[in-house]
């Protein structure tokens, strides 16, 4: 059960004096069997107050103001996290079995959202593949790994060739990208499979091999295999999400799960500048202390969001209004 240790520090500076700056961090690691944040320091610069809320995908986000005028704008979050290896679902299971659940589960709620997919220019590349790769023996399990190394082995991992914005037509016409467009297209076969398939933001941590995606905040793909649960899928490395992986949030694609955004008043002209490293010994997390450290609590309640959809509040309010109607 490692133990990693990790410094991730987000540096704006602007051109000139800017305020009413409104930013929204996710770099709460998730909480679960798999996954315990021993300590996690959260500062930033003129310590405003962060309120802490659940989104709807059930990931801890933070939010906070700078109203006065300023230059600079640093967010650093120190996190020392034990990782819990998560045994791989079995594969001789009747793979039929597997695609009635999946097709039963397709209008169930917690599912819905991780099926959907846009439509796009170049969908029918992707159809081809998926035709080309799946064998009707194979469990959503085998079929989910097959993509996964078909991305891995389809398009090359090139850093800077796109950004936050590049669309999937985008990525299918430069056959490279790095993580995140991995990550989508990973989600995207995926979904056109009926396998539900969600975003996965976080860290990839050290191997003596060398990983992909090293040194800054990483991105994968879950699956959703039955009578197992979520099973992490790395594109970039063509492995399993497990250990190595700390995850942050998880979400439909990258504006879902994004560690750090915000708007401001003032000058457009700004600069970012991000850096992230991992660690296993204290020595790796030991870091100039830009500010005064506020240690996360996660004993402290959370001021939660209703974890519900659109459909489930309108149909809370109907019920509502029949009680009503009934007293």
């Amino acid at each position: 059960m490692p133990v990693f240790k990790i410094k991730h520090i987000t540096n704006y500076k602007y051109d000139a004096p800017v305020r009413d700056s409104a930013n929204q961090i996710i770099l709460f690691p998730i909480k679960d069997e798999y996954q315990k944040v021993i300590k996690h320091d959260l500062n930033i610069s003129n310590t405003p107050d962060v309120d802490i809320f659940i989104d709807y995908y059930g990931n801890e986000v933070g939010i906070f103001t700078q109203g006065e005028p300023h230059t600079q704008l640093k967010i650093f979050s120190k996190i020392s996290v034990e990782t819990i290896a998560k045994t791989l679902p079995q594969d001789d299971i009747f793979s039929s079995e597997q695609w009635r659940i999946l097709d039963e589960i397709k209008f169930e709620v917690p599912y819905i959202d991780y099926l959907k997919q846009k439509s796009f220019d170049g969908a029918d590349v992707l159809a081809a593949a998926i035709a080309t790769l799946r064998n009707p023996d194979d469990t959503p399990y085998q079929t989910a790994v097959k993509f996964c190394n078909y991305v891995f082995t389809h398009f090359e991992y090139i850093k800077g060739v796109t950004t936050v914005d590049t669309t999937l037509e985008e990525i299918l016409r430069l056959k490279a990208g790095v993580c995140q467009d991995f990550a989508h297209l990973l989600t995207t076969m995926l979904r056109l499979t009926k396998i539900p398939a969600r975003y996965v933001s976080g860290y990839i941590c050290p191997n003596k091999d060398g990983m992909r995606g090293e040194g800054a905040t990483h991105a994968w793909a879950e699956a959703y295999i039955p009578d197992y649960g979520w099973l992490g899928l790395d594109p970039t490395n063509d492995c399993i999400a497990n250990e190595k992986h700390v995850r942050l949030a998880v979400g439909r694609d990258f504006s879902d799960c994004s560690p750090v955004k915000g708007v401001f008043k003032g000058s457009s002209g700004h600069l970012m500048e991000v850096n992230v490293s991992v660690g296993y010994d204290d020595d790796d997390f030991e870091t100039e202390n830009y500010f005064q450290p506020r240690e996360i609590n996660y004993s402290k309640p959370l001021t939660t969001l209703p974890l519900k959809n659109s459909y489930q509040r309108h149909m809370d309010a109907i019920m509502q209004q029949q009680q009503q109607q009934q007293q």
